[in-house]
């Protein structure tokens, strides 16, 4: 895409491409202030569900972000709505930290199961359960399929495997409702007036962050930080609008662009 087009509007992955865990990516936070300056539009996106919006705005703060709830849109927001529009009473494979978001939803006598990033969901026990409830013509519903994220030890994996071994155990395939969903980043322009020829997406994942972006025409600016790996920004036919370093490189690059 022309370097020319209009920017407006913004689009921030959260783990790998602004921090690690608890871990600060260099110079990220003094390049989201620059950021700000410029009077874009923001939003950070993010397939993070291991904990509630509230808990993560609150790490995110604790590191130094500065970023208010309604800056940010998760897929844990989008699995929501999908449940209460389809009347689905879900058993939650979800950790703790994340049911918070999901506490005026219906639960007993589940009709479906949502699975998000949840470690201690993924045993046989757990998942047989989920198995039977999905045999009984049950919803599977995946807060999305991400491979793998990184962590401080390394690259972990993440719940696409876990909901890949549920449908093909039960032949049910599973609605998605993260990135790399098309659904999922309309709904996150949608919630800052943003178009998409006018964006630029910046994440760490060549295919949920850039791919997905990308195939509703923003802009995706690929970083070398988190779960990249040498090749990805030729890997599954995408090619970025650009590949930074790091978060900080990406925002000097936007700002020399307006």
């Amino acid at each position: 895409m022309a370097a020319g087009k209009r920017i407006s509007c913004i689009l921030i992955d959260l783990s790998g491409t602004l921090h690690v865990e608890n871990q600060v990516i260099a110079g990220s936070i003094e390049a989201l202030d620059r950021l700000r300056r410029t009077n874009l539009k923001l939003r950070f996106v993010t397939n993070t569900t291991k904990e509630s919006k509230r808990l993560l705005v609150d790490r995110l703060n604790n590191l130094g972000f500065g970023v208010r709830t309604e800056e940010i849109f998760t897929s844990l927001t989008a699995a929501k709505i999908m449940v209460l529009k389809n009347n689905i009473r879900p058993m939650l494979m979800l950790q703790p930290e994340a049911r918070e978001d999901f506490q005026d939803v219906p639960t007993s006598n589940p009709n479906g199961v949502l699975v998000g990033l949840s470690p201690d969901s993924f045993n046989y026990q757990t998942m047989n359960e989920a198995f039977r409830i999905l045999g009984n013509a049950g919803s599977l519903i995946a807060v999305h399929k991400g491979r793998y994220y990184k962590t401080l030890e390394g690259l972990s994996l993440g719940p696409g495997p876990f909901v890949s071994a549920l449908e093909y155990a039960t032949g049910v395939e599973a609605k998605v409702v993260g990135k790399p969903q098309s659904n999922f980043f309309q709904s996150a322009l949608e919630s800052v007036d943003g178009l998409a020829d006018e964006t630029i997406m910046i994440g760490d994942d060549i295919r949920d962050d850039i791919g997905g972006a990308q195939a509703i025409g923003m802009r995706g600016i690929l970083v070398k930080t988190g779960k990249y790996r040498e090749g990805d920004e030729s890997a599954h036919g995408i090619k970025p609008f650009a590949v930074c370093d790091k978060f900080v490189d990406a925002v000097d690059m936007i700002i020399e662009l307006l």
